[in-house]
């Protein structure tokens, strides 16, 4: 009864209403909130304090940056179901509040492709290398067999393309990486497809930072030929995966294309069936599918592990 007291208190005001609102649409930083509200930062700081504290926010920090979003467990994710549901679209102040979004996020989506354009050119002689990507965003989808989960992680999210894929097999999903600026391609990119289930933050492979048994889908999508430790990654996965859930890697099978290393900095130049099996076998995964992809001088190849 407190907890949901605290919580009640804590939206009952004309600007935190607003707040709700406007990361009911996706995750923002505080400057894009004072920019929209038009209010001074240290009092939209105190309204995003007392929502915190309240368990209506999460809030987490990405270098200088400090990120909002709503909470998505708790009594408090509850109450913000309830009460988007509640708000009026036709409200004048939350109607100028959603324009003024539209034009952040369309300006963050141009300063994502911006970045994403001048490396293209690199990115797309990889590509040029192995068969389609659509091809292999497809024998993925195949391989998961179109189940709907609660929880979707994307380690390495790079682009945010693979939660743009599966966004609609999931009631929730996370992508993570260690880029800032890979980070902000993915948010413009999420932001313009209206992908509102989607969210990514600066994560490690090594350590999620995910509870126990808390992700129903783990995706590695050319991922692991940069770890250093592709095994203590796995079994990190491992770890955060739910009972009756699965792991699903896509990288390269064993190639020699050496310039890899140094002008990507690829850690492995692929690798082999046996190798990524015996690496989920011994972080208590059952292998449940193997495919291989043919297309070019690099052999793309799927696993699927089952948490059983």
């Amino acid at each position: 009864m407190d907890e949901l007291l605290t919580a009640l208190r804590a939206v009952g005001e004309a600007t935190r209403l607003r707040i709700l609102a406007l990361l009911g649409r996706g995750e923002l930083t505080v400057g894009e909130l004072v920019h929209i509200l038009e209010q001074s930062q240290p009092r939209v700081s105190r309204h995003l304090k007392l929502m915190g504290e309240a368990g209506i926010l999460d809030r987490f920090q990405e270098g200088t940056q400090v990120f909002y979003r709503l909470a998505d467990v708790g009594v408090g994710a509850k109450l913000n179901d309830a009460l988007l549901t509640l708000v009026a679209d036709g409200d004048k102040a939350l109607y100028a509040d959603m324009k003024a979004l539209d034009a952040i996020r369309a300006e963050r989506f141009e300063r994502a492709q911006a970045y994403f354009r001048s490396h293209a050119e690199e990115w797309d002689q990889i590509r040029s290398l192995y068969v389609a990507e659509a091809e292999v965003e497809q024998a993925l989808q195949d391989v998961q067999g179109g189940k709907q989960v609660k929880r979707l992680l994307d380690v390495g999210t790079g682009t945010g393309r693979i939660l743009d894929v599966f966004a609609p097999l999931a009631d929730q999903a996370l992508g993570i990486d260690v880029s800032r600026d890979m980070l902000a391609v993915a948010r413009g990119n999420l932001a313009h497809k209206g992908l509102e289930n989607c969210q990514v933050r600066l994560g490690d492979m090594y350590d999620l930072g995910l509870a126990d048994g808390s992700q129903d889908l783990i995706i590695f999508h050319q991922v692991l030929h940069f770890a250093d430790d592709p095994a203590k990654a796995i079994r990190e996965a491992a770890r955060a995966l739910a009972s009756g859930g699965c792991i699903l890697i896509a990288d390269f099978a064993p190639h020699t294309e050496e310039y890899l290393r140094d002008e990507q900095a690829h850690r492995r130049l692929g690798f082999a069936d046996e190798e990524i099996t015996a690496m989920g076998e011994s972080a208590g995964l059952k292998r449940t599918d193997l495919r291989h992809l043919d297309g070019g001088k690099l052999r793309v190849t799927i696993w699927r592990f089952d948490k059983v």
